[in-house]
Parts: C-alpha cells; structure tokens; sequence
C-alpha cells in the first residue's frame, strides 16, 4: 500500500481520503486553514459509520480505516514519501498555480500530483513546473466513496506513464476511471451533464414540462438503464442488429430536434423563478441538508445494491 497526501480538506478533500483509506492507503491531510481540518476526522468518522452498516468498507472496521488518516500541521509532512497527491483547493487558477508550484518542489521526484479541479485544463496550472509530466486532473464525481468514476485528464505534456499509474492506482482503488486522450473545456461528465441540463431548462422555459415531469423521466426512466449501461449499451442493445441498427433506425429523430437544441436559455434568468418555486414547495430550504443526508444514504443502498448484483448477474 502506498502513502497519499490529500492536499485541501474541504468535502472533497474528506471525501478522497476516505475512499483512499477504504483501499489500505495511508492518508494524510493537510490544509493551509486549522479550521478546515478541526473537523474533519470526526466528519469522516460519521460517514465511515454508514459506509460499515451497508457493508462498504471491504470488510473492515471503522476504526480500521479511520486510524490510516492522519492531519498534519506541515504541507511536507503530507508530502513526505508519497506516491499520490490529490490538490483540492478553491477553483482559482492562481491558487492552483501557487499550490502545484509548492507541491512539485516539496514533493519527491516519483509523486504523481492530481487535482481534483471539476472545470480548470491542467495545462493551465502546471506548464511552469519542473515536474510537469506527472501533473494531471484526477476529478471525482462527488462523493468518490460511493461513486466510482473519475475523469482522468491530462495536460499535453503528462507522460504515459504518469497516465498508466494513476489509472492502476485508481482501478485499485475500487475507481473506475475515464481516461481522456487530451485535455478538453469541461472533461467527459460535465459535458455530458450540461447537456442533458441545457435542455431540461429550455424544456421548462419554453413550457413543455415542469420541473417535477423532467425529474421523473431522468429518475423513474433513462437513470434506472443508465444505473448499470452507458448510452453506447444502451442504445446497442435497443435495435435487433446493436449500435448501426439503432443509428439507421433513429438517427433521423435526433436530427430533426438537433437545430431545436442551439438556442440556450439562461438558466438563471425568468425560468429559474419557475424551478425554484416547484423546488422549495418540494424542499424547503432549510430542508436541503436533510435531503442531502438522505441522498448519500441511498448512493450508499444504491452501490451495496450494484455489487452484489454485479456479483450475481456479472458486470
């Protein structure tokens, strides 16, 4: 098992750590700010406890695993021997700079340093560095503990072998990454999830659909497919002869709607007031955390639930 220094303790700083110590890693978090870490082992703690009732810690105790998290007062103590970093601070582009600048000097000459960025090209924080071949974006769909994909995306000059790493590192860990062949605005899932958003709010704004109609047919219809298939399965097992069949089949309904799809419609313009209001009669405000706790409770259902039936019917 190797050392990994978790770089920014926030929510996806914790949340790394944990998915990391689940996998027999030594973790140990620092953040530049006392207060981000005074909480963060109990915070951990709290969540270990619902992993273990739902059988997702690989057998092992909480105390198991909380005891390979350590917080360190010293960005080097964290760094010290380590074969991994994930950099978690504020999506500013000058921190990011500034911070990778510190860990590639601190950092020995093997450590491969990932950020958990969601939007920023690596190749826009690590070109001034000594070490930039084995700097790259490791970005988790959030929380990485119960949703195995992570876009991994490299700048130009990342080497293969950083890539190769990273990617092992990540499948060993019980991740599943994506591994993108270049650096693009917005990696795979954000792309993949704008769209799907841009047209769920023209859908609303153009008063097609309210906001609980697009809800259901994501949640009680494409979600309950796309839970176990990608849409490239999806769509090959949908016509008799696979993936050509389907596309000669249906193609032409996509491209009629396609020229429908080019007009945006500000998402916080007239049409948010619309959102909002079906979604606070839903949810009160003061109820999102709550529902939030309620959302990680069914992830976690959700993922017992997808091994043991991929133990059963196969992957």
């Amino acid at each position: 098992m190797a050392n990994v220094a978790i770089v920014g303790s926030g929510f996806i700083g914790r949340a790394w750590a944990i998915s990391f110590a689940r996998a027999g890693h030594d973790v140990r978090m620092w953040d530049q700010s006392p207060a981000a870490t005074g909480g963060a082992r109990d915070y951990i703690a709290g969540v270990l406890g619902d992993l273990a009732a739902n059988d997702l810690l690989r057998g092992q105790s909480v105390d198991t695993v909380l005891g390979r998290i350590a917080i360190v007062a010293e960005l080097a103590e964290a760094l010290a021997d380590a074969a991994h970093v994930q950099e978690n601070t504020p999506e500013n582009i000058e921190v990011k700079r500034e911070v990778f600048s510190l860990i590639d000097t601190l950092a020995g000459p093997q450590t491969v340093i990932a950020s958990s960025t969601s939007a920023l090209l690596p190749s826009k924080f690590t070109d001034h560095l000594r070490g930039r071949h084995r700097c790259l974006v490791v970005h988790p769909i959030n929380p990485p503990y119960l949703i195995p994909a992570a876009e991994v995306v490299p700048a130009p000059w990342t080497s293969a072998e950083t890539l190769e790493r990273t990617r092992a590192f990540l499948i060993d860990a019980g991740h599943a990454p994506l591994v993108m062949k270049r650096e693009l605005d917005g990696f795979i899932m954000n792309r993949l999830q704008g769209a799907l958003l841009e047209e769920a709010f023209r859908l609303v704004a153009d008063g097609y659909a309210s906001v609980e109609d697009v809800d259901i047919g994501i949640r009680d219809g494409l979600a309950l497919r796309w839970s176990f298939m990608g849409p490239f399965e999806t769509i090959d097992l949908n016509a008799p002869g696979g993936v050509r069949d389907y596309a000669e089949r249906y193609q032409s309904i996509y491209s009629n709607i396609f020229p429908q799809m080019l007009r945006r419609v500000d998402w916080a313009g007239e049409v948010m007031a619309v959102v909002e209001a079906d979604r606070r009669k839903r949810l009160p405000r003061d109820s999102l955390g709550a529902r939030q706790v309620w959302r990680d409770r069914r992830l976690m259902a959700l993922a017992a639930h997808k091994r043991k039936s991929d133990q059963e019917f196969g992957e």
